[in-house]
């Protein structure tokens, strides 16, 4: 079952044009910021930037934030084309169509790193999480408890009176 089932489309539109347009932004202050922090030589040795192990750590993140930011952008993409009937329902339970994997990163790696890192890490982990979470309900639909007898009871008299 597709979210189509579960969601009418203008929702579904509304929902992934918004998310579309956070991880977008989210990208551009990603690759601002990055290739900001590598190009500023100068400050680098301020805060342990000499240390190798770490400015490597800190590239590591950088791709993985990048990695994150760039399979939600893809699925995303692949949702507005079947928003537009460009994939039908078929198509979209192929793996291929599904959000891709991100590696997490690690909490004690990331405290070390500057407040703006910290913070493009734990945002583009959050979305990645959002966006798993909404594929996830997109290819397990939650199943609609059967009604308790007392809730089928209050339906006959609603019904009734």
């Amino acid at each position: 079952m597709h979210l189509a089932v579960s969601l009418d489309r203008g929702l579904h539109r509304r929902l992934v044009d918004g998310l579309y347009v956070e991880a977008m932004v989210m990208a551009d202050e990603a690759r601002t910021y990055f290739d900001m922090r590598e190009a500023s030589d100068p400050g680098i040795e301020e805060g342990g930037w000499d240390d190798p192990l770490r400015r490597v750590a800190f590239a590591c993140e950088s791709l993985k934030v990048t990695t994150r930011l760039m399979h939600i952008i893809a699925w995303l993409l692949s949702q507005r084309a079947w928003q537009r009937g460009e994939i039908d329902d078929a198509e979209m339970r192929d793996e291929k169509y599904r959000l891709g994997h991100a590696a997490g990163t690690e909490p004690a790696m990331a405290a070390s790193f500057p407040f703006a890192a910290r913070a493009l890490i734990d945002a583009s982990q959050d979305l990645y999480e959002r966006v798993a979470r909404l594929q996830d309900r997109i290819v397990n639909p939650p199943v609609q408890a059967e009604s308790s007898p007392a809730r089928a009871l209050m339906e006959r008299l609603s019904t009734a009176f």
